[in-house]
């Protein structure tokens, strides 16, 4: 059952990664695709019926964390407060600047605003990164599970490099799926740009993933490649499934190479923590698993549904005056 929940927990990152990660890029490339109000609202609006609920995803991950293995969240949460706070400051100030900011018809006020969605937006997905490098190359832990050394002890260079990882696959996910979302000159200018930065945005995390698994990162390689050809050949929707289907293998790379840790100790293997170590009793997994099975089809098939009914295109001409 152990078993089936460290699957569950990486496929609930896969979800976050994918849904969550489009939008990081709409926020990061907000100044750099909107050229004028009118084309940053275009763009907020292609996530604006989406972005709360893909961070649904998140809360759900660290939920079923902290309920299947709470050796694992308490060893890796307690580890990584400052980051994580900065993390989490950034969704709030992300999600209220999303709310706040058509709410007075002032340049000053929009700027303001526009500036936490971009900083939020950076900083977020650098935090993800970090979390998840962290999870999969460990952490300087004892032998009671508590971390050693400064709070700063999970920021090392691999861990900055999943942070730029993560990062940079959200800047080229966000532009293939604004791309596929808007129309017009919006759509253009975000199909070359994802063209021309991915070769060097991707850099890092084809770095991350030949340092951590090494040939195993090829298939996330072909699929990259694959996303940005057909993005090339103006195939938008194919591009944007194909850099799914990447995010996919390389969540499947990264917790194959972590089991069967859910966290490794730098200090000493022998104080790494285990997928049957750090689990819950039988009786707390198996009543997940029946609350899981309920639940989760009906997430699906709402959040589906919300995707569905947005799913056409918008352009300038369909944003109304600001009041």
């Amino acid at each position: 059952m152990e078993i089936l929940w460290f699957c569950l927990i990486a496929l609930l990152w896969l979800g976050y990664l994918f849904l969550e990660g489009f939008d990081f890029g709409v926020g990061m490339l907000l100044p750099v695709l909107g050229r004028d109000n009118t084309e940053r609202r275009v763009m907020i609006n292609t996530i604006g019926p989406v972005w709360d609920g893909n961070e649904v995803w998140l809360l759900v991950a660290g939920g079923a964390t902290f309920a299947a293995f709470p050796g694992w969240y308490a060893a890796l949460f307690s580890a990584a407060y400052l980051p994580l706070t900065l993390f989490l400051l950034a969704l709030i100030g992300r999600g209220v600047a999303f709310e706040y900011r058509g709410k007075v018809d002032s340049d000053r006020w929009r700027k303001v605003w526009d500036t936490v969605i971009f900083v939020g937006s950076w900083v977020a997905a650098l935090g993800v990164g970090l979390v998840i490098a962290t999870t999969v190359l460990g952490l300087p832990i004892d032998a009671n599970g508590d971390r050693v050394g400064s709070p700063f002890a999970a920021i090392t260079w691999q861990a900055v490099l999943g942070g730029l990882a993560i990062a940079g696959y959200a800047l080229v996910h966000g532009a293939i799926f604004l791309a596929l979302k808007t129309e017009g000159e919006i759509r253009e200018r975000a199909r070359r740009l994802a063209l021309t930065m991915a070769p060097v945005a991707l850099l890092p995390l084809v770095a991350l993933l030949l340092y951590v698994a090494g040939l195993w990162a090829l298939p996330v390689l072909l699929f990259a490649g694959l996303a940005l050809w057909r993005l090339w050949a103006g195939r938008e929707g194919q591009s944007f499934a194909l850099m799914g289907l990447a995010v996919a293998a390389t969540v499947v790379v990264l917790f194959a190479s972590l089991y069967p840790n859910v966290l490794p100790s730098t200090l000493d293997p022998a104080y790494s923590l285990t997928v049957a170590g750090a689990a819950s009793s039988p009786y707390t997994l198996t009543v997940m698993t029946w609350v899981a099975a309920f639940g989760t089809p009906a997430v699906l098939v709402y959040q589906g549904w919300t995707y569905w009914v947005f799913r056409k295109r918008i352009g300038v001409q369909h944003i109304p005056a600001a009041h």
